[in-house]
């Protein structure tokens, strides 16, 4: 697993987290956008539709900035209790042995919020590895 933690300029801080894991790319990218929904983005339904909005029963919220299908999905990201969004991106690339999954967060308002969302998005990662691969 890769992951990077920076602050941006004027954006406040970003990270990212990316995974090789073992299934072909269209299998990867099907499972986060059906079965595996729940396990980054929380229980809703996702239309993949520039400013579709959802909301998820833990509280997150946000909407669709932009989709590549098998490729990337742009969307803001805003738990409840944030007094801000960010921005979150998901991307699926084919590599050999599998696919690499990525999340990067962007606009993240501290330093806190930073390590809180690494190590969300690391557990994230490995959960969906766990359930793609067992």
């Amino acid at each position: 697993m890769k992951n990077t933690t920076a602050p941006t300029k004027d954006e406040g801080w970003d990270v990212g987290v990316r995974q090789t894991i073992a299934v072909p790319l269209e299998t990867a990218w099907a499972f986060l956008l059906g079965a595996g929904l729940p396990i980054w983005l929380g229980n809703t339904r996702l239309t993949l539709t520039k400013e579709a909005k959802y909301a998820t029963d833990d509280d997150i919220f946000g909407h669709i900035i932009s989709v590549s299908p098998k490729a990337r999905l742009r969307m803001t990201w805003q738990p409840g209790e944030w007094d801000h969004d960010s921005t979150l991106h998901v991307t699926v690339k084919a590599v050999a042995g599998g696919t690499v999954v990525g999340f990067e967060q962007e606009r993240l308002a501290s330093r806190s919020e930073r390590k809180a969302m690494l190590g969300h998005w690391k557990d994230v990662l490995a959960r969906l590895d766990e359930a793609l691969t067992r």
